[in-house]
């Protein structure tokens, strides 16, 4: 992780009052090692943390996070949480919580645990882990209830200081829905009066703020009112703040159209945020029309019941979580919880199900990311034990998104947990065993991967499941070579290849092509070029990209070993350009080590110890080393370290490692690598401030294509032509692509 990494979101609304409060923090944070920031719901907790870790980011140089919970639900999964905020991927090869303990450690760091009140024990346990083991390390908490662990400083956010920031805050917020709202000498004793109504809790106020659209603040004041009363003879005991809190979402609640109001029920059965397809799935019907739910969204968007958002480029919805709460309980009143949640499942299933059955093919990069901001979600789903058969279709479905999405480790809970809950010899089962199997193949468990894929074989026999069997033929291949019976993986991996063809499934055939490859080439045998062209042709043919990368970097490595050391060159770039859009950290290092033996081959062995440290960084996140795929390759890195320790000294490539180790994500250290270094030495000189491959994205963007046009005419991901697109408007100055295709036009002539 970078110096000075942090991931805390950006606000959407201005942050009004409470500098004394941010100062206070500040201070404590300074002194104590564990802060809680503790009050009534509403009152504004989560967004006073991030103003006041955003504050003090100076002051933790080497990273602030933020944590959010309330997503979560089961105590295990708090620390793999934790430790996916922070970017470690979770692939199971070892306790969440260690592993993020052992990376923070030494480090000046902020944590921000937000929404801790339902996992209190759980979260105590990963605060007290962490405080131990890092010295360095500070954690913020957000919570209703205190950690009660030795060493906790507790501060009581307080509500808003009525009238000075309680009125502010309803001035600013009322401004954005009603632009000639004013604070006047005549109203201000009725502005004052709402919020003192409201106990100046920022949750209340911005309720409040959204209903002056409709209302003047008397009508606003007489309507909360009458609610108060009422909510008082209702529940006595209440606490007063935990009243007006109430009353707020309530009254909120009653001002919705019917139709309004069902949507915002049926939105709650969501865990953190969703996507319009999804509501339009699980919502519509009984009472909405699936046409309606866009416009019903906007109008909970203009009343601050659903909040806009952004996750990975894809626009997305949220509800707080008071306010999804409040939802789940009228839900459940309303006697429609049971069917949302099946719909919910079925929707995040067909999905699945949907990206598993396309995977070999165009799309690839967009599945895996539509498959990490869903997976929230999807793990909502896969907790429905309603149906257990349906829950080991959803968790087979997911093997991508498991395996090359970075989620081994959640994907072999949620998969033992499946098979364990329906033992019954069906079709899913087998689906199940198989993409357990390649889990525990990529964590080195043997044992239980041979467990599963006997057990799969025999179902397969018994079903006649063809395509399942040629599965199990790959994977069987797949245990061979990575248990070095390199000359018996070969047959395999050649049976499941004729297996998918006869089957009709020939793109599937590439996830066994390149690792037959692989392991002819470790043998010696010609044939493994044969197959990883093989491979490339297919995907090609198929718009695939994933298998098809696996199989240029396997071609690379070969090339490399040979002697042609351009062409190596030019593969594994090419290899990089596609892989840096899947977030897959073992491609990555595995393809990183490569491009860091050829660049120790030109003698750039500076560069190659930086690659060699982006490499290093990425196996340790995920729990392995490059010995794991073979000897042949864990004698080229060595081969490749020596070189560069003789040429620089023990000390500069340690300090190339750290350089080279400082990215935050696969993806980073992939453009790290492919900014700068090495061409083939064939191709001439390119002259002017471009390099060569930005110069074909230049004369493209003159021909007027879009990105995504540019990407499937060059082979290349989104979001790398994003990235050359933004590199050449840096690098000549221009803000629009207008600007690119005129300075073509001028220095290049008229595009062809």
């Amino acid at each position: 992780m970078s110096v000075g990494a942090a991931t805390l979101p950006a606000a959407f609304t201005s942050f009004v009052g409470r500098r004394h409060e941010i100062a206070e923090i500040r201070r404590l944070l300074g002194a104590k090692r564990l802060l809680t920031l503790t009050g009534v719901g509403g009152v504004g907790k989560t967004r006073l943390a991030l103003e006041a870790a955003a504050a003090a980011r100076r002051a933790f140089p080497d990273g602030t996070w933020l944590v959010d919970l309330a997503p979560v639900q089961e105590p295990s999964a708090v620390a793999p949480a934790a430790a996916a905020a922070v970017g470690i991927v979770d692939v199971g090869a070892r306790p969440a919580l260690g592993s993020l303990a052992e990376h923070l450690a030494g480090r000046r760091a902020l944590i921000v645990l937000d929404n801790c009140e339902h996992l209190v024990d759980a979260c105590a346990e990963l605060a007290d882990t962490l405080l131990s083991a890092c010295p360095d390390l500070r954690v913020l908490t957000t919570s209703r209830q205190t950690l009660g662990i030795s060493g906790e400083h507790v501060f009581i956010v307080p509500p808003l200081k009525v009238p000075d920031e309680a009125v502010e805050l309803l001035r600013d917020r009322a401004l954005a829905v009603r632009p000639d709202f004013r604070i006047t000498d005549a109203n201000w004793d009725t502005v004052t009066r709402l919020c003192a109504g409201l106990d100046g809790l920022p949750l209340a106020i911005e309720l409040t703020a959204s209903r002056l659209r409709m209302l003047t603040v008397e009508q606003a004041v007489d309507r909360l009112e009458d609610r108060f009363a009422l909510l008082t003879e209702g529940s006595r005991t209440a606490r007063p703040r935990h009243r007006t809190l109430h009353a707020a979402v309530d009254w909120s609640y009653e001002l919705c159209s019917p139709a309004e109001r069902l949507l915002w029920h049926r939105l709650s059965v969501f865990a953190g945020d969703f996507g319009l397809d999804a509501a339009e799935s699980v919502c519509a019907g009984e009472g909405i029309d699936a046409r309606e739910v866009l416009d019903l969204l906007g109008r909970l968007v203009v009343q601050s019941v659903v909040l806009p958002t952004e996750r990975e480029g894809l626009p997305r919805y949220r509800l707080l979580e008071t306010i999804r709460e409040y939802g789940r309980e009228r839900l459940a009143e309303s006697g429609e919880e049971e069917r949302l949640l099946r719909r919910h499942h079925d929707f995040h299933l067909a999905l699945a199900e949907r990206i598993a059955d396309g995977w070999y093919g165009p799309g690839q990069e967009e599945a895996l990311s539509r498959l990490r901001v869903e997976h929230a979600n999807l793990l909502a789903a896969l907790a429905y034990d309603d149906d257990p058969q349906a829950g080991l279709a959803l968790a087979a479905a997911l093997r991508f998104h498991w395996c090359a999405g970075g989620f081994l480790g959640e994907g072999r809970r949620q998969l033992d947990r499946a098979l364990a809950a329906a033992p019954e010899p069906t079709p899913a089962r087998i689906r199940a065993l198989c993409a357990g199997a390649w889990v525990v193949l990529l964590q080195g468990d043997h044992v239980a991967a041979e467990r599963w894929l006997a057990e799969a074989g025999e179902l397969g026999k018994q079903q006649d499941d063809r395509v399942m069997l040629a599965h199990v033929l790959g994977l069987r291949g797949a245990l061979a070579a990575f248990q070095g019976r390199l000359a018996q993986a070969v047959p395999l991996f050649e049976h499941a290849i004729a297996a998918h063809t006869e089957a009709g499934r020939e793109a599937s055939a590439m996830f066994e092509l390149f690792q037959l490859a692989a392991v002819l080439m470790d043998l010696g045998d010609p044939r493994g070029a044969e197959a990883c062209r093989r491979a490339i042709a297919l995907g090609e043919a198929h718009g695939e990209r994933w298998a098809r990368a696996h199989a240029m970097w396997t071609l690379s490595c070969d090339a490399w070993r040979r002697g042609d050391r351009e062409e190596a060159l030019k593969l594994i770039r090419t290899a990089l350009e596609i892989e840096r859009g899947f977030n897959e950290p073992l491609s990555a290092a595995l393809m990183l080590e490569t491009l860091a033996w050829i660049s120790a081959s030109y003698g750039e062995y500076e560069r190659a110890g930086r690659l060699l440290g982006a490499a290093r960084k990425l196996w340790r996140d995920v729990g392995a080393n490059i010995s794991a795929f073979g000897p042949a390759l864990e004698a080229d890195h060595a081969r490749c370290e020596q070189s560069v320790v003789r040429a620089l000294g023990v000390e500069a490539y340690e300090r190339a490692l750290a350089v080279g180790g400082g990215h935050d994500s696969p993806g980073q250290a992939i453009d790290h690598a492919l900014d700068s270094g090495v061409e083939p030495a064939a191709q001439d000189p390119v002259p002017g401030p471009l390099t060569r491959r930005e110069l074909e994205v230049a004369a493209l963007v003159a021909k007027g294509m879009s990105n995504r046009q540019i990407a499937a005419r060059l082979v290349l991901s989104l979001r790398t032509v994003d990235f050359h697109v933004g590199n050449i408007r840096a690098k000549l100055g221009f803000a629009s692509r207008a600007q690119v295709a005129g300075w073509w036009v001028s220095t290049q002539g008229p595009v062809e």
